[in-house]
């Protein structure tokens, strides 16, 4: 069954309301920042989407965001999904908002959408419409801007921008190329809310005519 949401589940989520010096050297976070939020997730760009979203609703920046080799099925424990982000901030309090902020993302809004019966295949295809610090850091574009996160497996995805590049009025800010740490491969594109869209659905598109025909070309 394709469109089917495919949910990115919170698996760890702790505050740490005194970060040690030493920890926070490693981590290089900046001197005001002294509580952190740490967040791990059984999908990667769920979580980068998530901790983008956590910087517009509280006083918080991220400190750490990677992906983990080969994704949730080769996890290195129960707990690590694909995902772990930080989150800084002066205190506990604002940390807890962003982390609130993150997981509220997770639960209710971006995600996945299958390509299959047993979503075994997925692909994303979001649209921000005011970005954060975070991904507008990424994209290098101007906080605030509206943004297409795009991601598939690797052959889906090279077809699927194309047609997105081609059916909107975008810039690709950032392409991830094939493959990624979890072996997808996709791309930041922006432009106006209504361009991100189009491109967004036309990705889609891309990616569903190569699920249902993979060697039909």
């Amino acid at each position: 069954m394709m469109d089917r949401e495919v949910r990115a589940t919170p698996l760890a989520v702790r505050i740490i309301p005194n970060v040690d010096a030493l920890m926070a050297a490693q981590l290089q976070v900046k001197p005001h920042i002294r509580s952190l939020g740490i967040l791990t997730s059984t999908i990667d760009d769920v979580g980068y989407t998530a901790l983008d979203e956590a910087t517009k609703r509280a006083d918080v920046e991220v400190v750490y965001a990677k992906s983990f080799y080969a994704g949730s099925a080769h996890a290195s424990g129960p707990l690590s999904g694909e995902f772990i982000g930080i989150l800084g901030g002066q205190n506990p309090e604002e940390v807890k908002s962003g982390l609130d902020a993150a997981v509220d993302v997770m639960k209710h809004s971006a995600c996945f959408y299958s390509l299959n019966a047993d979503n075994s295949h997925v692909y994303y295809a979001h649209v921000i419409s005011r970005t954060g610090t975070y991904l507008s850091e990424l994209a290098g574009i101007p906080a605030g801007e509206p943004l297409a996160y795009l991601i598939a497996p690797p052959a889906e995805a090279i077809v699927g921008l194309d047609q997105a590049l081609k059916a909107a009025n975008v810039t690709l800010c950032r392409f991830f190329g094939p493959p990624s740490e979890t072996n997808f491969a996709g791309a930041l594109l922006t432009g106006s809310q209504s361009d991100c869209t189009a491109a967004a659905e036309a990705f889609a598109q891309g990616v569903k005519s190569v699920a249902l025909k993979p060697v039909d070309f």
